[in-house]
């Protein structure tokens, strides 16, 4: 597992590579177990393709939200 400072910096890496994916409507850091991954919040199942699954050693998890409305 990774440590915070780590998956910040592949969140930083990580939000700049999709920024152009409308699909992704959230990026985050999520713990597992004792340390931390970087959590890409998705509208739709198939994007699930063009996220990487690690970001320079830090893993990568998906899961699909559904479309994020304001209120």
């Amino acid at each position: 597992m990774s440590d915070r400072a780590s998956a910040r910096a592949a969140k930083s890496a990580l939000s700049e590579q999709l920024a152009a994916v409308p699909e992704v409507v959230g990026i985050g850091l999520a713990r597992r177990g004792t340390g931390y991954v970087v959590k890409v919040d998705l509208a739709d199942p198939g994007a699930a393709r063009r996220v990487p699954g690690d970001v320079d050693g830090v893993r990568v998890v998906t899961q699909v939200v559904g479309v994020v409305r304001p209120l």
